[in-house]
């Protein structure tokens, strides 16, 4: 009997500016997370002169700044899911909709079937889950944009704030405004735990280098000789 000998493929599976654009969304997040909790919940610095300290102020600016590159990152995502030659576009965004696919995927996740064959890039409910995100950031960004208005009567930032102003209204003022911002927040890291968990329970399910493929771009399929 012939012994068959199991060779791996590689498959590109993101392109450069996809894992640029994923790596640079991940830091901004980050940062948006720790500046965000110090500003709703800052601890007092008790040495030097009180004229000296702006803390507060430094961080609350670092939160700002990130927050409009996540917008700028958020842009550029939208512009590849329409106009980048690669095959990674906002069709695999709805890949959740094929109800059998989506069925089947959960089967495997339980372990009570085989990994069904990929028609997307993503998988139904990993597509589900960055839909989700998509949600999830446009929440915060809106809210977000409210509370960096507030006080504000010139420049881009007060016409955001008057453009937004019904929503604020409609959430009950700035008090609410802000309970959403940080609900949403907790949703935010509770996404990260989830993709983190997944990405790797994949990699050790399939074993097809799907964490490494997020740098190197490339993913592994076995193929037998």
């Amino acid at each position: 009997m012939q012994k068959t000998t199991q060779k791996y493929l590689g498959i590109k599976e993101w392109s450069a500016s996809l894992r640029i654009n994923h790596w640079c969304v991940a830091i901004s997040i980050f940062v948006l997370i720790v500046t965000g909790f110090y500003i709703a919940d800052p601890f007092t610095i008790s040495s030097g002169e009180t004229v000296d300290k702006f803390f507060m102020g430094n961080v609350r600016f670092v939160h700002i700044l990130f927050g409009t590159f996540l917008i700028f990152l958020s842009i550029w995502r939208l512009y590849l899911a329409f106009f980048s030659r690669f095959h990674a576009d906002w069709r695999d965004f709805l890949a959740w909709t094929d109800i059998k696919a989506t069925i089947e995927q959960i089967k495997f996740y339980l372990l009570i079937s085989e990994h069904p064959e990929k028609k997307y890039l993503y998988g139904p409910m990993q597509a589900l889950a960055y839909t989700g995100c998509w949600f999830l950031g446009v929440v915060t960004t809106v809210t977000g944009l409210i509370l960096m208005g507030a006080g504000y009567h010139a420049g881009l930032t007060s016409i955001a704030s008057f453009v937004l102003k019904p929503i604020e209204n409609l959430l009950g003022g700035l008090a609410m405004v802000r309970y959403v911002h940080h609900i949403f927040t907790w949703f935010f890291i509770l996404f990260i735990v989830v993709h983190i968990y997944m990405a790797f329970w994949y990699d050790a399910v399939l074993k097809q280098g799907t964490v490494s493929s997020m740098i190197g771009g490339t993913t592994f399929k076995k193929i037998d000789e």
